[in-house]
């Protein structure tokens, strides 16, 4: 069966450091996979350079089979792969509205009945009509972040990548999001990339993941393998304890 994201030994170079190096990683259909490793490790410049956001050095990157030219996205690209970014603040346009900002690629990719499908758009992910006209900074974060969803899945995409989509929310709105992210996703059949430092959230989210280090693929498993330690990699079983926290010692 043909991938849907398909990274052969994929290097993105920056003045000389190279922040991917020889990466190759697999999705298929309609799959939730994720990427994690420590700050710096590539995984946010793994999805970078898929959606055209970063210099690839090296290797090659294909859609459906369909393998993507150097530095080229077109409208069809960007018609089947969207991202939702970490920052939901910084990824809206501070002076449109809610209904601009969703109006804006449905216009770009030539969708008609526009109203409704905006609509549409807010209630399938928790809004309503009435958040159309307001403004971002009149939102909390986890309302901009469902906004930010809303605009990336307005023009049905099959693959989303997501950049730690829930790193600078509370934990109860986290909660809600990835839960609103998983409903969706299942609902509408798509293929998810996540990147997060978070293994909890992968675990919940993903049924395969990449563990990254220095640019590097460390290892690729089940996310079950995390709940039974079947990792190989050192690096892997540092992680998973660091993420683990700390046991408190009752005092003597």
């Amino acid at each position: 069966m043909t991938a849907a994201l398909e990274v052969k030994a994929l290097g993105v170079e920056y003045h000389g450091h190279k922040a991917l190096d020889n990466v190759s990683v697999s999705v298929a259909r309609g799959e939730s996979f994720g990427l994690v490793g420590e700050s710096g490790s590539g995984k946010s410049t793994l999805l970078r350079a898929v959606a055209g956001l970063a210099p690839v050095s090296a290797g090659s990157i294909a859609i459906d089979g369909k393998a993507l030219r150097q530095g080229k996205r077109d409208r069809a690209f960007y018609r089947e792969v969207q991202m939702v970014f970490q920052d939901p603040y910084g990824s809206l346009h501070p002076r449109q509205t809610i209904d601009r900002a969703l109006l804006e690629p449905l216009a770009i990719h030539g969708f008609d009945n526009t109203e409704n499908r905006i609509v549409r758009a807010l209630e399938e992910v928790g809004l309503g009509k009435g958040f159309r006209f307001r403004y971002p900074h009149q939102l909390s974060g986890g309302q901009r972040q469902r906004v930010a969803i809303a605009r990336a899945l307005i023009v049905e995409p099959s693959i989303v990548l997501l950049d730690e989509p829930t790193s600078a929310l509370d934990a109860s709105v986290q909660a809600e999001i990835l839960n609103l992210l998983e409903q969706t996703r299942k609902a509408r059949k798509l293929t998810f990339v996540m990147v997060s430092h978070d293994l909890a959230v992968v675990n919940h989210m993903c049924e395969r993941l990449a563990i990254m280090q220095g640019g590097h693929v460390v290892e690729t498993l089940p996310a079950t393998a995390l709940a039974d330690h079947a990792f190989k990699a050192d690096y892997t079983k540092k992680l998973f304890e660091a993420s683990d926290g700390f046991t408190r010692r009752e005092q003597a």
